[in-house]
């Protein structure tokens, strides 16, 4: 977690983050008040510095923040524990860090800023909550429905961070272009290691680096070196430097990348035991608790190639004879003559058993009592057991005994794991301190994996969400055009609600904007949900991911700013109002004729004849600057101001009459819509009927004469009623992985062979078949499909371990494919599947190859799967 400070300057606020653990800072200014509030609420941090400049309000008052501009960063910090300091705001806080953490001043700090160039501003606190980047309740959540729901972690927060702060142009359009080639990529993807590069930067540096990270270390850079040896995946490495570079501040080439992964996987290939140590297995011997032996070489086995620590090993399986030896020599003759005794009932007994909390192996015996044995056999062996002692020399028990010989030769075994531990531990330091020397590679590849994890993932979201991909317009060529060229505007064609799913029914609208638009429509006409939807498909765009449309020319904006309805604050003593203005001043602050600003109701929080006035001069306001947007209101007065204003469209959710009734159609229409339908939606809520018939005799009494526009009327849409509420390694045994191989082909030519006989004899049948050839693909041990499977029916067969087959079919591959791998021994498995056009089919060639599969001579673990099928039944192949 970084240490934070904040200072103010004339260019607005910065923000100062510290990572002690990467040594590394970086520096982010220019923003706004509502941008720096935001990034406190979404940053975890380990200590917070406020720098005194803040207190320099233009009031010159000693109470920071109480009145005008800073006043919710003030809210916001007053809650905290932070500390004051001045000076140099980036110097003099490094110094506070190298405080906080003890550091000398010979600790130097990189600084790891990315120039922000013309990147877009950060997004507003408001704007961030209202469409659901930030969890808010009651808010349909924008970053659930980027991801499948099986996509969690560390991919998640890239995203999150990549919509509060929004890259470039440059790097928009790199993911972008990412994300396409990946949603029609046909080969296998890996499963991309996520590792957090905080975690990897301070176990290397601590040198406490355990097998199971380096062995994660090693799948990080070996799936960085499989997508640069696999061709369809290569371009998509190359075109995902430029990102990662932007999220790190790490300039490594392509070339650069690789060469370091090859280096690190070959380091680590050549100390850690990738194969469970299969030739480093526990001791074993029939007379001592198997449990001994696992427990205590457990601990230093499997972890270290055998080579580099044959000496010890071979001193502990020496020292583990010697104890075997000891054990049988003095315990066995006391337990055969314990067992040979023909006692009643409540005799003595005797064992040889693993006490685990003394890490010792002890003969155990029940009302055994030595000096009551002598002069039988065994005589000599009972002779010299004694009580056993812990490790501060008090007797551990009555029943517990050992001998001299015993003893000294478990001493001998726990001097020996004691040694071959501490050897697999300095080895497991020296490799660490060498791969330190490649921090920045390691923290490159790791970050470049979870952007890669991140964009596959929403690949195949948006692909089975059925969103496309933007025109991306690049904003350098916003300040040579006039407000009425096209290049200057925003289309969006069939724009949905990106919380509804396609398939549940959506009543899509078509959003041309070369100005700003000045909405009307009545409650619950969706007005908040266009803003919503504009408001995400804009930030989408710009971000270079997927958007709800069915197609969209986006502009690269400077800013998106949405503002939705205002609440008191109490605690900074403003009424809703005051909130209001502050947050709008706060807006038009910082809007360009390259912003997009959307705002809701506008001015609901005073009486109506100013706050219209208020309206109608930031409507002036805004179209002076020349930015896109909307404001909605209900202040239907605006319409008669004297405004100067010449390009701003009026637009309205558009209504229609059913028996009589006008009903919204949600619907965006040019024009004015009067009507609120307030009393429907009172009813609708179930406000009592008397208080509505009242309210219907005083509207008619007080406006009967206002001579209203008539509006248009328009017609029936789908249904739409839910717009405004949220919904919601493989084993490495050469000869195994040779015969898998060799099955593999077998497995594949057969299916092919079968398939493609069954299609020509349905040709010679005349029975058409819209499948002209049979394409086996692969996905690998730990891979996974492509995005380009999503929604496609398929047929697939599992290759499993122990050699046997499972065929099935399905319209969602991925989750197949991970179900089956969480089942026990499958983990490993690899599956052959090829496409087909339609869930029915897909069955039809399922039951055809479990049939003639099995008749082949191929072991199947789902046989009687094919049998109540009609498919597949025939002898042709027999």
């Amino acid at each position: 977690m970084p240490v934070i400070g904040i200072s103010y300057s004339a260019r607005g606020y910065c923000i100062n983050m510290v990572l002690e653990t990467m040594k590394t800072y970086s520096s982010e200014d220019c923003l706004t008040e509502e941008a720096i509030v935001t990034k406190l609420r979404t940053c975890q941090y380990h200590h917070l510095f406020l720098h005194t400049s803040l207190k320099q309000d233009s009031c010159g008052t000693c109470k920071w923040g109480e009145f005008g501009e800073g006043g919710l960063l003030w809210g916001e910090c007053s809650s905290r524990h932070f500390e004051w300091f001045d000076g140099n705001p980036l110097c003099d806080l490094l110094v506070k860090v190298k405080e906080l953490y003890g550091l000398g001043d010979e600790i130097n700090f990189r600084n790891a800023t990315v120039s922000s160039g013309h990147r877009a501003r950060p997004l507003t606190l408001g704007t961030s909550t209202q469409i659901g980047a930030i969890q808010t309740d009651g808010i349909p959540s924008l970053l659930k429905v980027l991801l499948p729901l099986s996509c969690n972690g560390l991919p998640v927060l890239y995203i999150r961070n990549l919509l509060l702060n929004p890259p470039s142009y440059e790097i928009a359009a790199k993911i972008q272009e990412t994300c396409k080639l990946m949603s029609s990529l046909t080969c296998s993807i890996p499963e991309f290691t996520c590792v957090s590069s905080a975690k990897l930067v301070k176990l290397l540096e601590w040198r406490e680096v355990n097998h199971m990270e380096f062995c994660r270390i090693k799948n990080v850079v070996d799936e960085i070196l499989q997508m640069y040896r696999t061709l369809e995946l290569n371009e998509i490495l190359e075109n995902l430097i430029a990102p990662t570079w932007a999220t790190t501040g790490l300039e490594i080439d392509f070339e650069t990348l690789v060469a370091g992964c090859e280096v690190a996987s070959s380091k680590i290939g050549e100390i850690i035991s990738l194969d469970g140590g299969n030739d480093q297995k526990v001791n074993s011997f029939s007379l001592i608790p198997h449990e001994f032996f696992e427990d205590m070489e457990s601990k230093w086995k499997g972890r270290i190639k055998r080579i580099h620590i044959d000496d010890v090993f071979t001193a502990v399986q020496k020292a583990a004879e010697v104890l075997h030896i000891a054990v049988t020599e003095d315990f066995v003759p006391v337990v055969s003559r314990v067992k040979a005794t023909l006692a009643p009932l409540g005799g003595p007994r005797g064992e040889i058993c693993y006490a685990r909390e003394h890490e010792a192996v002890w003969f155990r015996g029940k009302r055994f009592t030595p000096n009551l044995w002598s002069g039988s056999p065994g005589e000599e062996q009972i002779k010299q057991l004694r009580h056993a002692l812990d490790s501060k020399g008090k007797k551990v028990g009555e029943e517990w005994f050992t001998t001299p010989k015993v003893e000294a030769a478990l001493t001998r075994y726990h001097e020996a794991n004691a040694k071959a531990t501490e050897r697999v531990l300095e080895i497991l330091r020296e490799l660490a301190t060498e791969l330190h020397y490649s921090i920045n590679i390691l923290v490159f590849s790791s970050t470049l994996l979870v952007i890669t994890k991140a964009l596959f993932a929403h690949a195949s979201e948006g692909r089975r969400r059925r969103w496309v991909f933007p025109t991306l317009a690049d904003s350098n060529g916003f300040e040579d055009v006039k407000s009425s060229d096209k290049t200057h505007g925003m289309k969006i064609v069939g724009l949905s609600p990106y919380w509804i799913h396609i398939a549940e029914g959506v009543v899509r609208n078509d959003v041309d904007m070369e100005s700003l638009f000045l909405l009307t429509g009545p409650n619950g006409g969706g007005k908040s949900s266009l803003l919503r939807s504009i408001c995400a498909a804009a930030l989408l765009g710009i971000c270079g991911l997927m958007v709800p449309a069915e197609s969209a020319v986006i502009p690269y904006f400077d800013s998106i700013t949405l503002h939705m309805k205002s609440y008191d604050s109490p605690a900074d003593k403003k009424s809703s109002f005051q909130v209001e203005m502050s947050e709008l001043r706060s807006i038009i602050g910082g809007t360009t004729k390259r912003s997009l600003v959307l705002v809701d109701e506008i001015c609901r929080g005073t009486e109506t004849a100013k706050g219209t006035c208020i309206a109608g001069s930031i409507i002036e306001t805004l179209e002076r600057i020349g930015c896109l947007g909307v404001v909605s209101t209900h202040l239907h007065g605006i319409f008669t101001l004297p405004l100067n204003i010449k390009s701003t469209a009026r637009k309205a959710m558009g209504t229609t009459s059913i028996d009589g009734q006008i009903m919204p159609t949600w619907k965006l229409t040019d024009g004015v819509c009067k009507e609120s339908l307030a009393f429907e939606t009172a009813i609708r809520e179930g406000i009592p009927e008397p208080i509505i018939r009242r309210a219907e005799y005083l509207y008619q009494s007080v406006y009967a004469e206002e001579n209203f526009p008539n509006e248009e009327k328009f017609s029936t849409c789908n249904n739409f009623n839910n717009l405004n509420t949220t919904r919601f390694h493989s084993k490495r045994f050469l000869s195994g992985a040779n015969q898998m191989e060799v099955l593999r082909q077998e497995v594949e030519r057969a299916v092919t062979e079968i398939c493609q006989d069954y299609i020509l004899e349905r040709k010679n049948k005349r029975i058409a078949l819209e499948l002209p050839e049979i394409k086996c693909l692969l996905v690998g041990t730990r891979e996974q499909p492509p995005p380009s499977v999503v929604g496609s029916s398929c047929v697939y067969v599992i290759l499993r371990p122990d050699k046997k087959l499972y065929v099935g079919e399905t319209d969602d591959l991925e989750g197949r494919v991970r179900r089956h791998r969480l089942k026990e021994g499958m983990h490993e498995a690899s599956f052959l599947y090829f496409l087909v056009p339609g869930k029915s089919m897909a069955c039809e060639f399922e039951s055809l190859l479990i049939n003639q599969l099995s008749s082949q001579g191929f072991q199947l673990s789902n046989t009687s799967d094919g049998k109540h099928r009609n498919f597949g039944t025939s002898n042709m192949y027999a």
